[in-house]
Protein backbone atom coordinates (compact mmCIF):
# COMPACT_ATOMS: atom_id res chain seq x y z
CA UNK A 1 0.00 0.00 0.00
CA UNK A 2 1.22 3.78 -1.00
CA UNK A 3 4.87 4.21 -1.61
CA UNK A 4 8.01 1.96 -0.91
CA UNK A 5 8.60 3.36 2.27
CA UNK A 6 4.80 2.81 3.29
CA UNK A 7 3.98 -0.61 2.84
CA UNK A 8 3.32 -3.16 5.11
CA UNK A 9 5.42 -5.80 5.57
CA UNK A 10 4.49 -7.82 8.34
CA UNK A 11 0.69 -8.42 7.89
CA UNK A 12 0.09 -9.49 11.60
CA UNK A 13 2.35 -6.80 13.14
CA UNK A 14 0.36 -4.21 15.05
CA UNK A 15 0.41 -1.02 13.07
CA UNK A 16 -0.60 2.89 13.49
CA UNK A 17 -2.53 3.84 10.31
CA UNK A 18 -3.67 7.55 8.95
CA UNK A 19 -6.64 7.27 6.70
CA UNK A 20 -7.30 11.12 5.46
CA UNK A 21 -9.95 11.81 3.18
CA UNK A 22 -9.14 14.46 0.16
CA UNK A 23 -8.68 17.77 0.73
CA UNK A 24 -8.87 17.04 4.04
CA UNK A 25 -12.36 18.06 4.09
CA UNK A 26 -13.93 17.79 7.20
CA UNK A 27 -17.08 15.13 6.64
CA UNK A 28 -16.84 13.43 9.99
CA UNK A 29 -18.61 16.41 11.79
CA UNK A 30 -21.57 15.00 11.27
CA UNK A 31 -22.35 11.77 13.63
CA UNK A 32 -24.31 10.08 10.19
CA UNK A 33 -20.93 9.70 8.62
CA UNK A 34 -19.22 8.99 11.71
CA UNK A 35 -21.18 6.32 12.17
CA UNK A 36 -20.11 4.90 8.80
CA UNK A 37 -16.79 4.46 10.01
CA UNK A 38 -17.67 3.25 13.42
CA UNK A 39 -20.18 0.37 11.94
CA UNK A 40 -17.41 -0.93 9.52
CA UNK A 41 -14.82 -1.34 12.04
CA UNK A 42 -17.48 -3.50 14.14
CA UNK A 43 -17.68 -5.44 10.45
CA UNK A 44 -14.16 -5.94 9.77
CA UNK A 45 -13.41 -6.93 13.65
CA UNK A 46 -16.30 -9.24 13.34
CA UNK A 47 -16.11 -10.88 10.09
CA UNK A 48 -12.67 -10.47 8.97
CA UNK A 49 -10.35 -10.37 11.70
CA UNK A 50 -9.43 -6.67 11.89
CA UNK A 51 -7.76 -6.23 15.90
CA UNK A 52 -8.54 -2.36 16.89
CA UNK A 53 -6.18 -1.64 19.60
CA UNK A 54 -6.57 2.29 19.40
CA UNK A 55 -8.66 4.70 17.23
CA UNK A 56 -9.42 8.34 16.98
CA UNK A 57 -12.04 9.61 14.52
CA UNK A 58 -11.04 13.30 13.57
CA UNK A 59 -13.15 15.44 11.85
CA UNK A 60 -11.48 14.98 8.15
CA UNK A 61 -9.00 11.80 9.34
CA UNK A 62 -8.57 8.72 11.65
CA UNK A 63 -6.06 6.86 13.50
CA UNK A 64 -5.84 3.19 14.16
CA UNK A 65 -3.32 1.34 15.87
CA UNK A 66 -4.46 -2.17 14.51
CA UNK A 67 -3.44 -5.73 13.71
CA UNK A 68 -5.24 -8.53 11.97
CA UNK A 69 -5.68 -12.37 12.87
CA UNK A 70 -5.55 -14.81 10.05
CA UNK A 71 -6.25 -12.33 7.18
CA UNK A 72 -3.81 -9.72 5.44
CA UNK A 73 -3.87 -6.22 7.15
CA UNK A 74 -3.55 -4.99 3.87
CA UNK A 75 -6.47 -6.34 1.85
CA UNK A 76 -8.67 -5.61 5.50
CA UNK A 77 -7.57 -1.68 4.91
CA UNK A 78 -8.69 -1.76 1.51
CA UNK A 79 -11.78 -3.76 1.26
CA UNK A 80 -12.55 -1.04 4.64
CA UNK A 81 -11.88 1.76 2.63
CA UNK A 82 -13.61 0.99 -0.48
CA UNK A 83 -16.78 -0.04 1.48
CA UNK A 84 -16.58 3.48 3.49
CA UNK A 85 -15.86 5.55 0.81
CA UNK A 86 -18.80 4.26 -1.04
CA UNK A 87 -21.02 4.56 1.50
CA UNK A 88 -20.12 7.75 2.92
CA UNK A 89 -20.47 9.02 -0.41
CA UNK A 90 -23.93 7.81 -1.42
CA UNK A 91 -25.06 9.20 2.42
CA UNK A 92 -23.55 12.55 1.17
CA UNK A 93 -25.73 12.20 -1.96
CA UNK A 94 -28.68 11.12 -0.28
CA UNK A 95 -28.62 13.69 2.88
CA UNK A 96 -30.78 16.75 1.72
CA UNK A 97 -30.13 18.39 5.19
CA UNK A 98 -25.92 18.48 3.86
CA UNK A 99 -25.56 22.04 3.43
CA UNK A 100 -22.21 21.16 1.41
CA UNK A 101 -23.16 18.55 -0.17
CA UNK A 102 -22.67 19.76 -3.44
CA UNK A 103 -19.49 21.35 -2.47
CA UNK A 104 -18.03 18.09 -1.16
CA UNK A 105 -19.09 15.62 -3.95
CA UNK A 106 -17.81 18.63 -6.21
CA UNK A 107 -13.91 18.00 -4.73
CA UNK A 108 -14.58 14.19 -4.45
CA UNK A 109 -15.29 14.27 -8.48
CA UNK A 110 -12.28 16.36 -9.31
CA UNK A 111 -10.32 13.98 -7.19
CA UNK A 112 -11.76 11.05 -8.44
CA UNK A 113 -10.89 12.52 -12.17
CA UNK A 114 -7.54 13.00 -11.03
CA UNK A 115 -6.80 9.51 -9.85
CA UNK A 116 -6.78 6.34 -12.76
CA UNK A 117 -7.56 4.07 -10.08
CA UNK A 118 -11.26 5.48 -9.92
CA UNK A 119 -13.73 5.80 -12.03
CA UNK A 120 -15.92 9.18 -10.42
CA UNK A 121 -15.16 10.22 -6.82
CA UNK A 122 -12.24 9.43 -4.67
CA UNK A 123 -13.12 9.57 -0.64
CA UNK A 124 -9.96 8.90 0.79
CA UNK A 125 -6.52 9.71 0.18
CA UNK A 126 -4.29 7.14 -1.78
CA UNK A 127 -1.68 7.00 1.19
CA UNK A 128 -1.70 5.69 4.65
CA UNK A 129 1.67 5.72 6.03
CA UNK A 130 1.73 2.75 8.20
CA UNK A 131 4.19 2.95 10.88
CA UNK A 132 5.20 -0.67 12.33
CA UNK A 133 4.63 -0.41 16.29
CA UNK A 134 7.51 -3.04 16.71
CA UNK A 135 8.74 -1.95 20.40
CA UNK A 136 6.93 -0.51 23.44
CA UNK A 137 8.16 2.63 23.29
CA UNK A 138 7.07 3.22 19.33
CA UNK A 139 3.43 2.20 20.15
CA UNK A 140 3.17 3.91 23.15
CA UNK A 141 4.41 7.01 21.35
CA UNK A 142 1.64 6.57 18.60
CA UNK A 143 -0.92 5.80 21.41
CA UNK A 144 -0.04 9.06 22.90
CA UNK A 145 -0.01 10.99 19.71
CA UNK A 146 -3.50 9.37 18.91
CA UNK A 147 -5.22 10.08 22.24
CA UNK A 148 -3.93 13.51 22.52
CA UNK A 149 -4.95 14.71 18.53
CA UNK A 150 -8.51 16.24 19.90
CA UNK A 151 -6.91 18.08 22.69
CA UNK A 152 -4.02 19.32 20.53
CA UNK A 153 -6.87 20.61 17.82
CA UNK A 154 -8.30 22.39 20.82
CA UNK A 155 -12.06 20.04 21.01
CA UNK A 156 -11.74 18.86 24.54
CA UNK A 157 -9.69 19.55 27.36
CA UNK A 158 -8.67 15.87 28.12
CA UNK A 159 -7.97 12.79 25.82
CA UNK A 160 -10.66 10.68 27.69
CA UNK A 161 -13.47 13.17 27.24
CA UNK A 162 -13.73 12.97 23.12
CA UNK A 163 -16.49 10.75 22.42
CA UNK A 164 -14.56 9.06 19.28
CA UNK A 165 -11.68 7.64 20.74
CA UNK A 166 -10.21 5.24 22.74
CA UNK A 167 -8.98 7.29 25.10
CA UNK A 168 -12.02 6.62 27.03
CA UNK A 169 -11.25 3.01 27.72
CA UNK A 170 -7.46 3.16 28.33
CA UNK A 171 -8.00 6.30 31.07
CA UNK A 172 -11.21 5.49 32.24
CA UNK A 173 -13.71 2.54 33.05
CA UNK A 174 -15.60 3.41 30.59
CA UNK A 175 -15.82 2.08 27.23
CA UNK A 176 -16.01 3.61 24.11
CA UNK A 177 -17.69 3.36 20.52
CA UNK A 178 -15.24 0.34 19.32
CA UNK A 179 -14.33 -2.41 21.36
CA UNK A 180 -10.51 -2.31 21.27
CA UNK A 181 -7.94 -5.28 21.83
CA UNK A 182 -5.22 -4.30 24.90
Amino acid sequence: MGVDGYKIRDQQAVHFITFATVQWIDVFTRSDYVNIVVDSLAYCQKEKGLLVHAYCIMPNHLHLIISAVNNNLSDIIRDFKKFTSAKILKAIEENSKESRRNWMLWIFKKAGENNGRNTTYQFWQQDNHPIECSTQQILATRMNYLHENPVRAGFVWKADDYRYSSAIDYFTTGKGLINITR
